[in-house]
């Protein structure tokens, strides 16, 4: 453990040096990349060793570009980047995919749409805008700001809802009489990785947060107030809603609660129990902002990358990755410090954490056990080792996204970017769940159920898909000058990122003769291929 300990300082320390001397070297990415790099790989094998599991092979290179692009911009590949990749022999094609993908509008897009949904969720909140919270997470993606100025920026957010669209945050959580209550329980989750919501009505089971820190937290937030305004419809005379607005009230006093006992409390504002001066003519968003920017411990830095982490392998260091503490022990608690404290150096650069977790050895591995590592299951409760990769179901959007690339509708332009949206949301809407809890929490029945079974196979988006019309990416192979087992080997690329088997092409020679229509039939095999378990899995 020391030696870990040293080899841990050394690296931040070399990782600190380098990120000052950013603006001097024309290869300072490359030396920054492979330094952190070099050292998830040591750690992660470390905890191999410990744990007595060997890793699974490396993905094949279609697998793996597959994996990446789901993960990284919400989509699978077009079929012409994977024939493009197939051929590629540079031994740095790898870096070279992810940062075209790290430049291109798909990543904007794709995160804008991940923490809009984290933020206000897929449900729209009334008086909340969807498109101004969407505006403000898009330039700051396409801008790569630093994530501390991003959260910042969130929360001490005032105007209007679509001129400063990150008022719409804080206008979400904001119901009658709710006194800040789901704000305090969100903030913590999503930016600090701290789950303090059951502590609003009795002290942590599990840890030493008290029912006081709660309402310490929550005091933050009772100068925010929102302001909805209405205009008069001249169609029907009636008042319609207009906008809304997050402005500050002069609240300046403490906040009083009840304990279980039935004694009244009081908390002031404090962050993580240490004092802040709050009456110093700043509202208290911005002191809390300030308070968590300023944090020796970085603990919004290590809330990220815990999140990073769990959404490129599907599980982070700590389950949930929203719930870090002493009663949740991360599975790998050198890494996370490590990746941590090197976020911050990099000054909370968003595509370079990226790159790092993606050009981990742990994230070209294969899906497949082997007889090594099957203890490496977090499906079953085990502590994930990262000794292969852990198979998710794509999201909702991503199977959007994915359906409209493999029919060749995703080379959108951005004049119809909004209305492609406003279709993709009016699509969501038939899987999403909003549960009556502090947070309105949110979960969507995209898991194998009927209605979506019955989405798959009847639906528009696949019916779209499997026509073969002029345009569609189905005539494209279909028409292409080519033998039917290189067209067959097409569609199995494009759907699920593989080459076809020989049973496969057995399966599909029998399905011709059955047919007696080859255009029928590939229609019929590309129906298959994306009605298939292995088309929404990322693997």
């Amino acid at each position: 453990m020391r030696a870990l300990s040293l080899i841990f300082g050394l690296a931040v320390l070399q990782i600190t040096t380098l990120s000052v001397c950013a603006a001097e070297t024309s290869d300072y990415r490359l030396k920054y990349d492979t330094a952190v790099v070099d050292q998830i790989d040591l750690l992660i094998r470390q905890s191999w060793e410990d744990n007595e599991v060997s890793p699974s092979e490396a993905a094949d290179d279609i697998a793996w570009l597959r994996r990446v692009y789901l993960d990284t911009v919400g989509h699978i590949p077009p079929l012409s980047v994977v024939e493009e990749f197939i051929k590629n022999k540079d031994s740095n094609k790898y870096q070279q995919a992810v940062d075209e993908m790290l430049d291109g509008d798909s990543y904007v897009n794709n995160w804008t749409t991940i923490w809009t949904n984290l933020l206000i969720g897929r449900q729209t909140p009334d008086r909340t805008s969807r498109d101004g919270m969407q505006k403000f997470l898009r330039e700051a993606f396409a801008k790569n700001r630093p994530w501390d100025d991003v959260v910042y920026d969130i929360l001490t957010a005032e105007g209007h809802f679509e001129e400063n669209g990150a008022v719409n945050y804080l206008l979400s959580q904001m119901t009658m009489r709710d006194e800040g209550v789901q704000a305090t329980a969100k903030t913590t989750r999503l930016f600090l990785g701290t789950q303090v919501q059951c502590t609003q009505c009795h002290n942590h089971p599990f840890n030493d947060w008290k029912q006081s820190q709660f309402w310490e937290f929550n005091s933050f937030f009772r100068n925010a107030r929102r302001v909805d305004h209405d205009k008069i419809d001249p169609n029907t005379g009636q008042e319609v809603d207009d906008y809304s607005e997050l402005t500050t009230n002069d609240f300046s006093g403490p906040v009083f609660f009840e304990k279980r006992s039935g004694l009244m409390q009081v908390a002031y504002p404090k962050y993580f129990g240490n004092d802040v001066e709050f009456d110093n003519g700043k509202s208290r968003q911005k002191i809390l902002a300030d308070a968590i920017v300023a944090d020796g411990d970085h603990q919004m830095a290590r809330a990220m990358v815990n999140r990073m982490w769990g959404h490129f392998f599907g599980y982070g260091f700590t389950r949930p990755v929203d719930d870090m503490g002493p009663h949740n022990p991360a599975s790998h608690p050198i890494l996370l410090e490590y990746l941590t404290e090197s976020f911050v150096a990099s000054d909370y650069d968003m595509k370079m954490l990226v790159r790092w977790i993606t050009s981990s050895e742990a994230y070209r591995l294969s899906s497949e056990f082997n007889t090594k590592n099957e203890i490496d299951n977090p499906a079953a409760g085990e502590m994930p080792l990262f000794s292969h990769m852990y198979i998710k179901s794509m999201e909702a959007e991503q199977l959007f996204d994915s359906l409209m690339v493999a029919s060749n509708a995703s080379g959108m332009n951005r004049a119809n970017y909004a209305q492609a949206m406003r279709q993709r949301n009016e699509w969501l809407q038939q899987f999403v769940t909003t549960f009556g809890t502090d947070e309105n929490d949110e979960s969507t029945t995209f898991n194998g159920s009927i209605p979506q079974a019955l989405m798959m196979m009847n639906g528009e988006l696949v019916d779209t898909a499997v026509k073969c019309d002029p345009g569609t990416l189905l005539h494209q192979v279909v028409s292409a000058e080519e033998k039917d087992s290189k067209k067959v080997q097409l569609l199995y690329l494009a759907a699920l990122g593989r080459n076809p088997s020989g049973r496969d092409l057995a399966a599909v020679k029998k399905l011709m003769q059955i047919s007696g229509n080859p255009i029928s039939a590939y229609q019929d095999l590309y129906w298959a291929l994306l009605n298939s378990n292995e088309f929404i899995f990322v693997r």
